[in-house]
């Protein structure tokens, strides 16, 4: 077996052993990475030689770091000092950070690897990365379909073996959704679980950075490291961090599992619905209890974040004028001029579409309207969950639902929209969600399953994940990329 096809967790063993050094390691995916790399465009910008050199200081070292030698994908708007850092957007093509995220920081603080800066959808927004604004990255299952987004590039990175793991973020699935798609595991933490320092923002109340990797244990193993209170972050809690790899090990007793139902799967896709039926009646068979929870206000989740995240959008982004950094035109005539010119042909279609809703949705004569409403709704929605997660430990969902599409089959955004109509709501809530796959339709695409928890209960959900993970044992599938 190629290094580049072992698990995170089995590369550290091996390192650990010295049974390898960190220089083949980074070598061997390097190659990967230019053997297949062209198919999947999963990179915007690519660190190798730096990497590679890195790799070698590494080996030289005596005392080494929980990830010395292991590579990693970052989504590019997390900052990465001295890398280029673009969003994904012409805007910010040639910004390169003069200093690292906290997560960043703490990868390099144990000899990790960046090894480069995957592609996205523009500032964040979209759920298929058709909205970068320099390439289309490619789902390693199907060449023909999407591998979700905004982290579709992190996603695919990891699925088609260029990385063991990845980073993402997540504002309404845009972890969890890719992970579905391209078959990974995928966690978004509970809002303040792990710093957002020097994560580029889209919609800073619901943006999270979180893992994208192969298996269950290697997520927990990577939470372990870049979880935590960051004194740089105002909204980071100090919430003590438990050893997410020594809970997922624990057995599971008197577990009751909460399942979405009704309404809200009638229009899924019949592929998800018939998997994620087999998983309930497993579960059912092997004593585990179920309980279908209904939401009232879950139907207005979709409206309530799509008013919310572009109305913090259209905030966050006025920064981008031209004039402190990053693009500006060449040829204007006024300060307003400059404005102007440098947004329109700066930023994509997406991202000015979400521009000119928030600014709406927060306009004089319409916040009450709008923007209030939403997050009047957005409050009952998190109650909501409080109150279900009193009767039940976790609860289930599918990821998505349908598979993944293929590239322009969602053009119209209202349909590109309703991808996010289970990602959406724990985002909403903050509380912590991972996704975790659990087949293939006949198609071989990969179908995911959406597992909820409490408020920094992130190591009950991976210790369930992980009792699916050994039954299903999904890792042992991969997508043909020869």
């Amino acid at each position: 077996m190629k290094l580049y096809e072992l698990s995170l967790m089995q590369l550290i063993n091996l390192l650990n052993k010295k049974e390898v050094k960190a220089e083949e390691v980074i070598r061997s995916f390097a190659e990967r990475i230019e053997r297949i790399e062209k198919k999947i465009n999963a990179f915007i910008t690519l660190n190798l030689e730096n990497a590679i050199n890195s790799a070698k200081l590494i080996d030289q070292k005596k005392q080494k770091g929980k990830l010395a030698g292991i590579p990693f994908a970052i989504k590019d708007n997390i900052l990465t000092k001295g890398i280029r850092t673009t969003c994904a957007s012409r805007i910010l093509e040639n910004f390169v950070p003069p200093y690292n995220a906290t997560v960043i920081e703490k990868i390099i603080s144990e000899d990790g690897i960046i090894i480069g800066k995957t592609n996205m959808d523009e500032f964040a927004m979209g759920s298929s990365t058709e909205n970068s604004g320099f390439f289309q990255t490619k789902n390693p299952w199907d060449l023909g379909r999407v591998p979700g987004g905004s982290s579709g590039g992190s996603a695919a990175a990891v699925a088609s073996m260029e990385v063991p793991i990845a980073l993402g973020s997540d504002t309404g699935g845009s972890i969890r959704q890719p992970a579905a798609f391209c078959g990974l595991v995928g966690l978004k933490p509970t809002y303040g679980r792990v710093s957002r320092y020097g994560l580029v923002a889209f919609a800073s109340s619901l943006d999270q950075i979180g893992p994208l990797t192969r298996t269950v244990e290697d997520c927990a193993y990577i939470m372990n490291l870049i979880s935590g209170f960051d004194p740089k972050d105002s909204t980071s809690s100090n919430q003590p961090v438990p050893d997410y790899l020594s809970e997922i090990k624990k057995e599971i007793k008197g577990l009751r599992i909460g399942f979405v139902g009704g309404n809200l799967i009638e229009n899924v896709d019949s592929r998800i619905r018939e998997l994620y039926n087999e998983i309930l009646h497993k579960l059912e068979k092997n004593g585990i209890g179920l309980e279908e929870v209904n939401f009232t206000y879950w139907e207005y989740a979709l409206a309530s974040y799509y008013i919310i995240a572009p109305s913090e959008a259209s905030s966050n982004l006025a920064r981008y004028d031209g004039i402190k950094y990053g693009y500006r035109v060449s040829s204007y005539s006024n300060l307003k001029d400059l404005y102007s010119k440098t947004r329109t042909s700066g930023f994509g279609e997406e991202v000015k579409r979400r521009i000119i809703l928030g600014t709406f949705a927060l306009s004089s004569g319409y916040y009450e309207d709008y923007y209030l409403k939403a997050i009047k709704t957005r409050a009952l929605i998190a109650k909501e969950f409080k109150e279900a997660f009193n009767r039940v430990d976790l609860i289930v969902s599918p990821t998505t639902p349908e598979p993944a599409f293929k590239f322009g089959e969602k053009l119209d955004p209202i349909s590109m929209y309703l991808s996010d109509i289970f990602t959406i709501t724990a985002n909403l809530a903050g509380i912590p969600a991972l996704s975790v796959p659990i087949g293939l339709t006949e198609e071989n695409l990969p179908v995911g399953l959406q597992i909820m928890g409490n408020y920094f209960e992130e190591s009950k959900i991976l210790n369930f994940a992980y009792l699916l993970e050994k039954d299903l044992k999904f890792y042992q599938y991969k997508p043909n990329l020869t």
